[in-house]
């Protein structure tokens, strides 16, 4: 107790009256990041022992086979490192992996990954902002009197912008790559009119379109130029267009694939569908930008009030006010 004693009466005389919280906020730290190493280990699979137990020739073949898979399946190293911490950094649930993926895609990351790298860089940033809001909270303790309601919020504030930061770039890139789809997406339509009606199929007007899209609409062309080859493979043609609506997230989206869908099934002309929808996509982007014109006068309001109003105040008010300052000035003399 004496131990305990004397290093309570240190840690007050070097860092205030709030140095034992500081010491049992590093131990804390400090513990956590011992055991998460442990709690993070994924569990070796039997299975997989067994595997490697019975090494032979054929075996050999399959890993190989197995290797070059999984150089096909991640883009980089760092995929692998976080493979074996997916049972921390995944949801369990499959409603919300699937959720999560789902807005990954819609955001453009198409990576097997990218769900536990998107929860890593939530606890990586979380963590390492909450480190630095304790040091500067310690910092600043030192140099001078800092209530407990400031410590609290500069050690809680940085935390809680590390953590909800990747959840904010998420969301930022989704509705910048929504707008990019939605603002080129008339375009694609009227170039695949003119091929389909040039006598091209669905398939060539679809892969004809990602190549000429690829420069101002990257987004919409990696759509197109997916479904194209997801067709090529084989798969059915309903599926890939619903797939894409899925993964577009955009309303306009969706309906031109209802459109591609009723026109295969009731036998008629997808050249007529398209015109039809075309124009009405070209319309739509019309009341789009009327929408902006009509809304525009209204945020020009704030800044017509503070930029433009003083300054006429101060041309036609001015030279009145320098008069009468100046008789007063003559009178008292």
């Amino acid at each position: 107790m004496e131990f305990l004693t004397n290093a309570n009466d240190w840690l007050i005389n070097r860092f205030g009256e709030l140095g034992p919280l500081y010491a049992v906020g590093v131990l804390g730290i400090l513990l956590i990041t011992l055991t998460l190493p442990i709690f993070l280990r994924k569990q070796e699979d039997p299975l997989d022992k067994l595997k490697a137990q019975n090494k032979g020739s054929g075996r050999l073949a399959s890993a190989a086979g197995k290797d070059a898979k999984k150089s096909l399946r991640y883009s980089n190293g760092r995929a692998q490192k976080l493979d074996k911490f997916a049972n921390f950094l995944e949801p369990q649930d499959e409603v919300e992996m699937s959720s999560a993926r789902l807005k990954m895609l819609q955001a453009g990351y198409r990576s097997k990954s990218a769900v536990r790298t998107y929860h890593f860089a939530q606890f990586a940033l979380g963590i390492g902002f909450l480190v630095l809001g304790i040091l500067y909270a310690i910092v600043s303790s030192t140099t001078g009197e800092v209530t407990t309601q400031a410590i609290v919020l500069s050690i809680i504030l940085p935390g809680s912008v590390g953590y909800y930061l990747p959840k904010y770039w998420v969301n930022r890139r989704l509705q910048a790559r929504q707008q990019e789809i939605t603002n080129g997406f008339p375009d694609s339509l009227d170039m695949m009119l003119v091929c389909v009606e040039a006598g091209q199929s669905l398939e060539q007007s679809i892969i004809r379109v990602s190549k000429e899209l690829q420069a101002g609409f990257p987004a919409l062309a990696e759509e197109f130029e997916m479904v194209a080859h997801e067709m090529k493979a084989g798969k059915e043609k309903v599926q890939v267009l619903k797939d894409m609506a899925e993964r577009c997230g955009v309303p306009d989206i969706a309906s031109f694939v209802t459109v591609l869908i009723q026109s295969a099934s009731f036998g008629t002309s997808i050249a007529e569908a398209l015109r039809v929808y075309a124009a009405e996509m070209r319309d739509k982007r019309v009341m789009r930008a009327e929408e902006k014109a009509n809304v525009l006068p209204t945020k020009l309001t704030l800044g017509t009030m503070m930029f433009t109003v003083p300054p006429l105040l101060i041309i036609l008010i001015g030279p009145s006010v320098y008069e009468i300052y100046t008789t007063l000035n003559a009178s008292n003399f």
